[in-house]
């Protein structure tokens, strides 16, 4: 029977994720395309999710800006020595500025910002607001000269709609400051996207990561030093929770969100901006005791809503649906 049969082609090899695990370690990654996609969205989703309540525990030793330095400086380093064993093409000065400028806007600036911010606001809050990147990212395509659809329009105002709710009922000056700083944090986010996706950077993922994190990093750093900032006694609760935000919240984070946008569709690897805040409010109210009032929720649905429209549209320009 097998000699009649025709020889089918072999069955090429499933991507595989960009990292391996010693031979001993218990824990082993999946092998097939589906498996690895599944892992990486549940690390994306839920390390993203948790890393506003391991920020929040940071700031009981560690001061904003210097938190948000020293971070990325460390996780930088880190993804570098990872991406030099792999052997990539180097890339030249001017992509390493342009990494830095980036970096400067993606990690040091909207990290720092958010991380200011969350002295104030709850975690479940502030992941919310941060949702509100895409909506930022229409204006500033709007600005540059790039048409905006009525339909993207309308997202953008039920975004700023659902942040004026989310606001209602604490109107105290703290909490009015901090949710400025977490709205800077991510119109930084925006612009740095925006520049990424003119600049010329680094061809390999990983290398253009590392120098965009640890550049970034470095770059708040020196700010943090210069406003002030200083790191005194830190606690075995914040400092757990720095080595988390350090190892899981950046380094394997990136790792697996770099692989979605190379093995995935852009809806999927963007799925991360509906679930963060959903994972962030229930972290936040289950660990932290906050209070999810009525109009926390109704926020939430209106700038999940604004934002899943901007996605849409944007994704109906390109021809994607």
């Amino acid at each position: 029977m097998s000699e009649l049969s025709p020889k089918l082609p072999p069955r090429p090899a499933p991507p595989r994720l960009p990292f391996s695990l010693p031979d001993r370690f218990p824990f082993r990654l999946p092998r097939t395309h589906r498996g690895q996609v599944v892992l990486a969205l549940a690390v994306v989703y839920l390390v993203w999710g948790s890393t506003y309540l391991a920020v929040h525990l940071c700031l009981a030793s560690f001061p904003p800006l210097l938190l948000s330095g020293l971070r990325n400086l460390l996780a930088g380093i880190g993804l570098f020595v990872f991406a030099a064993r792999r052997k990539p093409v180097w890339p030249t000065m001017i992509e390493v500025r342009n990494a830095a400028l980036v970096g400067t806007l993606l990690v040091g600036l909207s990290s720092g910002m958010l991380a200011y911010g969350m002295r104030t606001v709850e975690t479940g809050t502030a992941a919310v607001m941060v949702a509100t990147v895409p909506l930022f990212a229409t204006l500033i395509a709007a600005l540059t000269g790039r048409r905006i659809a009525k339909g993207e329009w309308v997202a953008v105002g039920l975004g700023l709609l659902g942040i004026v709710l989310l606001n209602h009922g604490d109107p105290s000056a703290g909490s009015t400051a901090g949710s400025l700083a977490i709205l800077c944090g991510a119109i930084f986010w925006a612009g740095g996207s925006h520049l990424a996706s003119r600049l010329r950077l680094p061809s390999d993922l990983f290398v253009s990561t590392a120098l965009q994190i640890g550049l970034g990093g470095s770059i708040a750093t020196v700010f943090a030093l210069i406003s002030g900032e200083r790191l005194g006694h830190v606690g075995f609760v914040p400092g757990t929770s720095f080595v988390y935000l350090m190892l899981i919240g950046t380094m394997a984070a990136y790792v697996a969100y770099g692989f979605l946008i190379r093995h995935t569709s852009p809806i999927i690897a963007s799925s991360c901006m509906y679930v963060n805040p959903v994972v962030a409010v229930m972290l936040g109210a289950l660990l932290l005791g906050e209070i999810i009032t009525r109009w926390t929720v109704v926020a939430t649905v209106v700038i999940l809503l604004s934002v899943g429209l901007s996605f849409w549209f944007d994704y109906r320009r390109r021809g994607l649906v």
